[in-house]
């Protein structure tokens, strides 16, 4: 494994998201000096926070990024890694049912961790034969995830060749054995025959930028990590989860400087001398982390931008409303609120095919969260937090077609969500909303990301472990985030700085994350 040339006594770290966070704790864990530049005023990047008054007195508080939080194991090593229990900065329980699963045949599913749960739950919905189906796909993609993560997910990989070290070689093996390369949906499809399982378990190769079509069986840890390892909730929302970072890093010494942008990395060469903020200002590092997403920071900050990377290809990106609303929906009902409910369309190869093709879903699954039942103080009493999102294209359409006009299309779009939620039940929906805020493609790549996805460079074969863009630059910069590896989603991108901070201050084992073992 390569690592940063030179001294490291001063890493400065630019950005202040989840994973520029995770490698803030690890250096400040082993002695060096760290500074943090966050053009915001607070911590989380896209796990941030918007507090609004609501009519009436009291506020809104809403996280503007991922809801879902899984595999807590992961956040504890990071404030192991400062010597702190996670338990004295932030309160986490786990969700039960982690999903409530509604489709368009009019039945629904609450997702529960717990395996003899889940499979009394299919026995009920879907006879004992699929639940029998389900106790089988538990173990594979068990695992699958036991023989992925500790080799291939939680290292730096600088080539192919490296999977094969320490082990690698043997539990390749084993994931072709089992079936680990093969596509996800008939991978699925062996196990669950049901289209509404087959549905519940192979969604998450969204998160992944791909279709379940065309995933390979290995990204069935996603749905391990959620729907099997278990679902959370920070009591502060999301945002609580920065903000413990930030709070326990600084305790230790780290230098976070808010509301300070960064306009480029001073270069000699390939070797970064420091930064320069906007507004001129020189600051020096023997280090420099990039948490911006990957191919903004190498277009802005480093002013040149690799043929590898201007040849990625992107996840479909994604239409946030997030509500304040007096509107609330009772056990009686269909569209009963969970803190995670999935709304299932009819549409459902048909749902990729438009996403692929730069179309907007003509008949669109939804994820909506309302972190309020978990914790109302994010709401005025008798009030909810609604986070709806609807999975959209990116604003890198295939050849031939032009990106959508969010300028245009926003009002509109805005209508059809409405429109959908009423009719899969959710009645005064529209009626109840007392404050809103809507994040576009065109929203997120104003916030500086590629493609206008929050979901970064899409996790297909050649963008995927050793083939995805490393994390070092010349002699001393090193990127994180989800551009990089491991890639996309909260647990990813903890290890994504972990594995910064082992480009910096090389290999050691006090780094390696318990969560695999």
């Amino acid at each position: 494994m390569r690592t940063v040339t030179g001294p490291t006594d001063h890493v400065v770290i630019v950005g202040a998201g989840l994973a520029g966070l995770s490698a803030a704790m690890r250096l400040a864990g082993v002695g060096r000096r760290v500074t943090v530049l966050e053009r915001e005023p607070i911590p989380g990047g896209r796990a941030g926070l918007i507090v609004s008054p609501a009519p009436g007195g009291g506020e809104y508080r809403f996280d503007t990024g991922p809801t879902v939080l899984t595999m807590p194991e992961l956040i504890e090593d990071c404030f192991d890694s400062l010597g702190e229990s996670m338990g004295a900065w932030l309160d986490l329980k786990p969700i039960d049912p982690a999903y409530r699963a509604n489709f368009a045949d009019g039945s629904s599913m609450r997702v529960h961790a717990d395996v003899g749960a889940m499979t009394a739950e299919i026995e009920r919905v879907c006879g004992a034969q699929e639940a029998a189906g389900f106790v089988r796909y538990v173990d594979a993609v068990s695992r699958i995830y036991r023989y992925e993560m500790r080799h291939f997910v939680d290292r730096v990989l600088d080539t192919p060749w490296s999977m094969l070290g320490g082990g690698g070689a043997a539990n390749l093996a084993r994931l072709v054995a089992i079936g680990g390369l093969r596509r996800l949906a008939p991978f699925v499809g062996s196990y669950l025959k049901d289209p509404r399982t087959q549905r519940m378990y192979s969604f998450q190769a969204l998160y992944a930028g791909v279709s379940p079509q065309q995933a390979l069986a290995i990204y069935a840890v996603i749905s391990y990590m959620d729907s099997v390892a278990g679902v959370y909730a920070a009591r502060g929302g999301m945002h609580a989860l920065p903000q413990a970072m930030a709070d326990a890093a600084a305790a230790h010494g780290v230098e976070f400087r808010y509301g300070t942008s960064v306009a480029r990395v001073e270069l000699d060469g390939k070797r970064a001398r420091g930064v320069i903020t906007t507004d001129g200002e020189r600051i020096p590092a023997d280090v420099v982390v990039l948490n911006p997403d990957l191919p903004v920071a190498y277009r802005d900050l480093l002013g040149q931008v690799p043929a590898r990377v201007r040849r990625l290809r992107y996840s479909p990106s994604c239409y946030l409303l997030l509500a304040g609303s007096r509107a609330s929906y009772p056990e009686s009902t269909r569209s009963t609120m969970a803190h995670h409910v999935i709304e299932f369309g009819r549409a459902w190869e048909a749902v990729f095919a438009d996403l692929g093709a730069g179309r907007l879903m003509a008949d669109p699954s939804l994820l909506i969260s309302t972190p309020t039942l978990s914790d109302p103080s994010l709401a005025p009493a008798g009030r909810h937090v609604h986070y709806v999102l609807a999975p959209t294209p990116n604003l890198d359409p295939p050849a031939g077609t032009a990106p959508l006009d969010w300028a245009r299309l926003a009002p509109i779009y805005r209508e059809h969500v409405l429109r959908t939620l009423e009719a899969r039940g959710y009645h005064g929906f529209a009626d109840g909303i007392e404050v809103e805020h809507v994040t576009t493609p065109a929203d997120w790549q104003a916030q500086g990301m590629a493609a206008g996805t929050p979901f970064a460079a899409s996790h297909t074969f050649t963008q995927t472990g050793p083939f995805r863009p490393h994390n070092l630059w010349g002699e001393n910069v090193v990127f994180t985030g989800s551009g990089t590896q491991p890639g996309v989603g909260v647990p990813m991108v903890l290890v994504s700085g972990r594995l910064a901070a082992e480009r910096i201050c090389g290999h050691d084992r006090t780094y390696r994350s318990r969560a695999w073992h």
